[in-house]
């Protein structure tokens, strides 16, 4: 047997075996490091045991569901810190796949159990407030905290130790819980009530429904305009009971959510939320506090409440007394404050387009194809192609010597027309350093939740391009495809509720046969429809920017040109056999040789056979000095010339007009 300590040394040791503590020290000292207080001792029974995980010794919020066999484990939390972990123990022993899976199942098990006494302590609440709430005396309007507050009772009641009781009540009518106020203002719920989704209402509904966090300050509304209002009891809460509310009462009731001026923000930020998902006015005092601290300082609450009219109503003489011309971001092509969009087919350029328009803002370039560009912030919502799209940002900068833009990008899609979805736009929007003058949806579809034929769907999104709109007081323009016939290409795929609701619709018509992009203004709502232009896809190569065999990586730009001359029919011909070239091109698989577009011969032929042209007249398609036919009518054009073993694009605008629609397709 090999001596190690004559190899390593005297003083060499061999390393001590590791020492597990028991799966209970290894539990108690999980619960610990998770924050609570631990139990003296635990039970692994898989029963579920309560224990004070804090320092009020009277109750008990944390609990634990253990197991000691096959696999010790522990799934524990606390109903107060809202939260649930599990440990499992180290033991140094390898389990069998059937341990593992008993494993889960007493995970599975000890969360069913904790819903369980979840939902038990939740009824044993409403049981308890049900006996409490009808045997507490009504409020006194002596009670110290209503002194201390100015306000009458409003249906308040006192408990036996003289605490202020008000009731919370769920969408259906039903007592869920109680808040106990002391003469200090200390408020506590009852212990295991449910108070999300609840609510109080004070007071009959009349024109206004108000909503607002606390009680007193939902009584001072109350008592300043004899409307309607419901207390909340949190600015978390303030969602959810706007959503009722809204649902409750219709889409037409007067909805005002009163927010608390809080150092945090919390107040206006949830109030902003519900009044973007649920549609109602935000009202918030200007000093640090809430309305009945605004009203307390001898401030005018009710002027607070219902400003005066800001004359959205306006006679017929006095509107058209003085012109209103449409505001631009781009002259004649995006107006401010509007709903627009872009569509054309896959690969057509609809998104170089945008893509230059909005860029053209952020770059606070001065003009595009002459037209005068406000310098803007943009936000670009892209749901698809980002690699690409990468690469298209910087190859513009490099070619408009852009240093800066004032533009930010999204990493990702979702379903903007979902409450979710929205949530996670309009906040993130709203945590940038100023507010965006557009909002580019790029593509619809990649954004729509649902079926973009369906007019129900279509209304959905488009209700939330209108919040958009209306909070950041910005225009929202949506990218989106044509439909796949010929006839289609000059409308947007979809449900015509779409077109019905645009201030702007351009097409982007494709290229083909030589000629350019041609983009085209289909409704312009507030001003005459301008001329089309048009442009072409130049490649670009971006400096400093290197593939993984260390070639340059190349993207490309819009560029405008002149408007085409009109074709000839001896130019529709040659446009014909410069389609066939570039079918033949891509069905052969789109070669180049140093960026020239390539077809061998043997290519060729097949691709004719394949059109069904006989062997002769393929033969005579071919030869170059049948200068009326195919190949010899392409190269006295100066558009192909000839190889070895082929030809090649000698032309280099469709040359470059291929190769970018070879990176397109790939």
């Amino acid at each position: 047997m090999t001596n190690l300590s004559a190899i390593l040394g005297d003083n060499w040791l061999p390393p001590a075996d590791k020492t597990l503590a028991s799966p209970e020290v290894q539990f108690i000292d999980a619960i610990v490091h998770a924050g609570l207080n631990a139990p003296r001792d635990l039970v692994l029974d898989g029963k579920i045991h309560r224990f004070a995980s804090d320092e009020d010794k009277r109750k008990k919020p944390g609990w634990y569901v253990g197991f000691e066999e096959p696999i010790p484990v522990l799934v524990f939390g606390c109903w107060k810190a809202g939260f649930t972990n599990q440990k499992r123990a180290e033991t140094g022993i390898k389990y069998t796949p059937a341990d593992e899976m008993k494993l889960l199942s007493h995970i599975a098990a000890a969360k069913k159990l904790r819903d369980a006494e979840l939902e038990r302590k939740h009824e044993l609440a409403v049981e308890t407030v049900e006996l409490i709430w009808p045997n507490c005396t009504p409020a006194s309007p002596d009670h110290p905290y209503l002194k201390r507050k100015g306000i009458s009772t409003h249906g308040a009641r006192v408990t036996g130790d003289g605490r202020l009781v008000v009731p919370l009540f769920s969408e259906e009518g039903e007592l869920s819980s109680l808040q106990y106020i002391d003469g200090d203002g200390n408020k506590l719920y009852h212990t295991g009530g449910v108070t999300g989704a609840r609510f109080w209402l004070i007071g009959e509904l009349k024109q206004t429904l108000y909503i607002a966090e606390g009680f007193a300050t939902a009584a001072t509304i109350h008592e300043v305009t004899n409307e309607a209002v419901c207390v909340a009891y949190s600015a978390n809460n303030l969602s959810n009971v706007t959503r009722i509310m809204r649902a409750k009462y219709g889409a037409t009731q007067n909805i005002v959510i009163v927010a608390d001026n809080d150092m945090s923000g919390v107040g206006l930020n949830e109030a902003t939320k519900a009044s973007a998902k649920h549609g109602a006015r935000v009202v918030m005092p200007p000093a640090i506090g809430d309305a009945n601290d605004y009203a307390q300082a001898g401030n005018d609450l009710l002027m607070l409440l219902n400003p005066p009219s800001d004359d959205w109503l306006i006679s017929a003489d006095d509107f058209s007394a003085k012109p209103a011309p449409v505001s631009w971001l781009v002259k004649h092509w995006i107006p401010e404050m509007s709903l627009i969009m872009v569509h054309g087919p896959s690969g057509g350029g609809k998104t170089f387009a945008v893509l230059d328009w909005v860029m053209h803002m952020a770059g606070s370039l001065p003009t595009w194809a002459g037209n005068k560009v406000k310098p803007s912030s943009v936000v670009y919502l892209a749901g698809e192609g980002h690699q690409g799209l990468r690469g298209r940002v910087a190859a513009w900068k490099h070619k408009h010597q852009a240093s800066k833009l004032n533009m930010w990008l999204s990493k990702s899609g979702c379903d903007l027309n979902t409450p979710e979805g929205y949530q996670k736009v309009a906040d993130q929007i709203r945590a940038l350093p100023t507010n965006p003058s557009i909002i580019v949806v790029d593509t619809l579809h990649r954004f729509l939740f649902g079926d973009e034929n369906s007019a129900q769907d279509a209304k959905t999104m488009l209700d939330a391009c209108a919040a958009l709109m209306r909070e950041f007081n910005c225009s929202v323009l949506l990218v989106h495809h044509t439909g796949v016939s010929d006839e289609a290409q000059h409308r947007a795929r979809g449900s015509s509720a779409w077109r019905g609701a645009l201030d702007i619709e351009i097409s982007i018509v494709a290229a083909r046969d030589g000629q350019p992009i041609e983009i085209v203004q289909r409704k312009q709502k507030d001003a005459e429809l301008s001329d089309s232009l048009y442009a072409r896809i130049t490649p670009i190569v971006i400096p400093g920017w290197f593939d993984e065999d260390g070639e340059p990586v190349k993207s490309a730009v819009l560029e405008l040109v002149d408007a085409p001359i009109k074709a000839t029919a001896a130019d529709n011909k040659l446009m014909e056999h410069r389609k066939m070239f570039e079918n033949a091109w891509f069905d052969s698989g789109a070669e180049d040789v140093k960026n020239e577009p390539y077809v061998s011969r043997s290519a060729m032929k097949e691709y004719l056979e394949k059109q069904n042209i006989s062997k002769t007249n393929a033969q005579k398609m071919l030869n170059p000095s049948e200068s009326s036919r195919f190949m010899g009518k392409l190269i006295n054009a100066n558009i192909l010339k000839s190889t070895e073993h082929g030809w090649v694009v000698s032309d280099k605008l469709m040359a470059q007009s291929m190769l970018v629609m070879r990176g397109s397709r790939g």
